[in-house]
């Protein structure tokens, strides 16, 4: 089997769970997993391992545990790619998502094969996890909400266990002002009223991770789109205390800083 058909299966399963919370579920469920790299990089790269307790904050209408769900089906069809390694299996998904009527696609497609919750992150309890995913979501809060959300991400995490997060890269010129464009177009689309954004440089980022005591590896997360994204693999390193003061010394760079070498 080709990685283009897998792709085809892949997304053809996992979206269809969402014409049960309507047609606006079910395309966005098709076009995003089809143009958003960072699904089948997921299953490339292996980050997930098995039965990861996985954590999935700003999780939208779940598309990342559909995508997870229906890997298992695909792999037990034989039709996963050769050049993949095996998909997780028995990964256990907790997202947590602020916009009601996400959560009420996302539980209507997915029903008990997932745990949807609505509360927003700057406040609800993380529990323990093995992985952590965050996509395309600190942006909209400010900083200090930011380098909360980490630090509690960081006390969540099993020693071994690993943050997957998805940031814009502000050093990055044009990608990114096109970033900015699109995003609040799509915000003003799906009803909402677009804020101000709080985004850092990809040095900043990796300064505020390393500071929490994490190893940073960024993955170019753009492929196929105008996009300034970057995937931040992040591991930890070892037993670091940090304290908010600490964190903060570093300062927010908003758009300032370099482009790192990734």
């Amino acid at each position: 089997m080709s990685v283009a058909q897998a792709r085809r299966a892949l997304i053809g399963t996992a979206s269809a769970p969402y014409r049960r919370s309507g047609r606006f579920a079910w395309h966005f469920a098709r076009a995003k997993l089809r143009r958003d790299p960072v699904f089948t990089a997921l299953f490339e790269q292996g980050w997930i391992p098995n039965r990861a307790r996985l954590l999935d904050l700003g999780c939208g209408q779940g598309l990342l545990a559909a995508w997870l769900l229906s890997a298992t089906q695909v792999w037990d069809q034989g039709a996963w790619p050769a050049m993949w390694p095996a998909p997780p299996s028995s990964v256990r998904v907790r997202g947590i998502e602020l916009m009601p009527a996400d959560v009420r696609r996302a539980q209507a497609a997915l029903g008990a094969k997932a745990q949807i919750e609505y509360a927003d992150i700057r406040e609800a309890g993380f529990g323990k996890a093995d992985v952590v995913v965050i996509l395309d979501v600190l942006h909209y809060m400010d900083y200090a909400a930011q380098d909360s959300v980490l630090m509690r991400v960081r006390a969540a995490l099993e020693p071994s266990g690993v943050l997957l997060l998805r940031v814009g890269n502000a050093a990055a010129g044009l990608p990114f002002c096109i970033s900015c464009w699109i995003d609040r177009a799509v915000t003003v689309a799906r009803g909402h009223r677009p804020g101000r954004l709080y985004c850092r440089s990809l040095t900043d980022w990796r300064s505020v991770l390393e500071r929490l005591g994490f190893n940073v590896e960024g993955h170019p997360m753009s492929a196929g789109t105008p996009f300034a994204n970057v995937l931040l693999v992040c591991r930890l390193s070892g037993t670091a205390t940090v304290n908010r003061s600490e964190l903060n010394h570093g300062g927010h760079g908003g758009h300032g800083g370099r482009q790192i070498p990734i």
